[in-house]
């Protein structure tokens, strides 16, 4: 048997999953990653750990699967997407940290570009909203802030990348700088339409052409691992960002279908097909990943902080002492007892967008105790995705499409039932948990099978996607919308 091997690499971690061909996880392997923060509102990543860690991880999962290089068809990477790295060509040496999506420094740069009255045009071009969070403006802060970084970049001395880009170049010896639509379309220098690289907005951010990778579908011959890495050489047939490969993980292939992942943050993409939809709602239009030149877009809203409310519960207020306990605390009170929890610790995403705002708890009573702030907490991560889900109806309400029939889930907070029970409720509508939660990895593995023959096309792949377990909504929609308007009350109290 041949198998695929999944390259995920997230803000958190490192991880390699061994899958065999019907899309069944064989063996993985998972390192931390050091998180740095020199300063508050700043998060860096060493490069070079990215790499090592990665490397290690692919070496144990194959060491695991107790398969050899040689039965490894294709390899498929799924990153942490907007984390921006430049390297040294000659050295492959990085020139600074790489900082991490959830990094604010380049703050001043945005408010320049809306000062300068660009934000419709970006919005046009490239789907996006002006935001720290993209990659062009990093890219921009370090040219500014790293010393010689401008001169070297103009005499063609470094190289920008995702950390899709930083992998190739390390997994081929430097021979392939590259990238994938769906990585390309969050760096705010892309245009989505065209699938290239733009001109006028490199202009804007003063960022040199020659920095940048060449751009291919997410579905396609990228090059082949340099053999000493792994033990033979191997085809890289598959690269797209985390949230894009998880959208096509799930076999979200067609418009109107939609998954959530809870992970540190959460990401809700919906299918637009080869629609670009620009929301009037507070959402970002991306590109979805491509299998071919053809366009495919998605709707996304990014929470920042999921997750991560309940490492604060574990690491902040120490009302737990693991992750895993989050559940049990919460279940011994029925409900939150009024208390609201909004985690905005690095402001508020999709569909809020408020930078300033920070984390509240409100309606806290003489009863109140650990156990309804640890239920608030959980409820939390569902009442930010239900409102990022309202805001793509009203924008698919508005395009003439269908209401969205069912909510597929993946990430690790998903095998939480209760969180997943919650999230039905106030939505209404059915979420499927899928009996391979592993959609992120299992995006790349799918996408690089099938540029190198392994699958035919997308209908074999709908036919591996099976369901776990459905949540069925119990809660009156009476009672849920009562409860979202007592949410964007307390939204409002956490805006500064």
């Amino acid at each position: 048997m041949s198998y695929l091997l999944a390259l995920d690499q997230g803000t958190s971690s490192s991880r390699s999953i061994v899958f065999t061909p019907d899309g069944q996880i064989k063996a993985m392997a998972q390192l931390e990653l050091t998180q740095i923060y020199p300063q508050p509102g700043w998060v860096e990543h060493d490069p070079q750990e990215i790499w090592r860690t990665q490397l290690a991880t692919a070496r144990e999962a194959l060491l695991k699967a107790g398969i050899s290089a040689s039965q490894v068809h294709a390899i498929g990477i799924t990153n942490q997407r907007e984390t921006t790295v430049v390297w040294n060509r000659a050295t492959g040496l990085p020139i600074h940290n790489a900082i991490v999506w959830q990094d604010r420094r380049a703050e001043p740069a945005c408010v320049e570009l809306r000062e300068r009255g660009l934000a419709d045009a970006i919005q046009a071009k490239t789907g996006l909203l002006i935001d720290a969070y993209f990659s062009g403006t990093k890219l921009k802060w370090l040219l500014d802030h790293v010393p010689g970084a401008r001169a070297m970049a103009a005499n063609g001395e470094l190289a920008f990348g995702t950390v899709d880009s930083w992998l190739i170049w390390r997994l081929t010896g430097g021979a392939v700088h590259a990238t994938d639509v769906s990585n390309a379309s969050r760096t705010m220098l892309f245009n989505v339409h065209t699938n290239a690289w733009d001109a006028e907005l490199l202009q804007a951010l003063d960022i040199p052409a020659n920095m940048l990778p060449e751009v291919k579908p997410s579905s396609a011959l990228y090059g082949e691992t340099s053999p000493d890495l792994l033990g033979r050489a191997i085809p890289i047939g598959g690269v797209a960002g985390d949230q894009q490969s998880a959208l096509f993980g799930q076999a979200c292939f067609k418009a109107g279908m939609v998954k959530n992942t809870y992970g540190t943050g959460c990401f809700m993409l919906m299918h637009t097909g080869g629609r670009l939809q620009i929301s009037n709602n507070g959402l970002i239009a991306t590109s979805a990943a491509q299998t071919s030149a053809q366009l495919g877009f998605a709707s996304e809203g990014s929470v920042f902080v999921g997750g991560a409310v309940v490492q604060w519960l574990r690491d902040g207020l120490q009302a737990i002492q693991g992750s895993s306990e989050v559940q049990a605390l919460a279940e011994t009170v029925s409900d939150a007892g009024g208390v609201m929890l909004v985690p905005a610790f690095t402001g508020l995403g999709a569909p809020y967008w408020k930078p300033d705002a920070r984390g509240t708890i409100t309606g806290l009573t003489r009863g109140s105790t650990l156990a309804h702030i640890a239920r608030a907490a959980l409820e939390s991560i569902a009442f930010q995705s239900a409102a990022l889900l309202q805001a793509m109806s009203l924008d698919g309400l508005a395009a003439g499409e269908a209401a969205v029939a069912e909510l597929r889930v993946d990430g690790g907070a998903c095998v939480n039932d209760l969180l997943m029970q919650f999230q039905a409720d106030l939505l209404g509508i059915p979420v499927v948990r899928p009996a391979v939660t592993e959609t992120t990895a299992l995006g790349a593995a799918y996408l690089a099978g099938l540029a190198t023959g392994v699958y035919q096309n997308t209908d074999e792949l709908s036919g591996l996607w099976q369901a776990e377990k459905y949540f069925l909504p119990t809660m009156a929609p009476e009672r849920a919308q009562e409860m979202m308007a007592r949410w964007e009350h307390a939204v409002r109290q956490a805006a500064l």
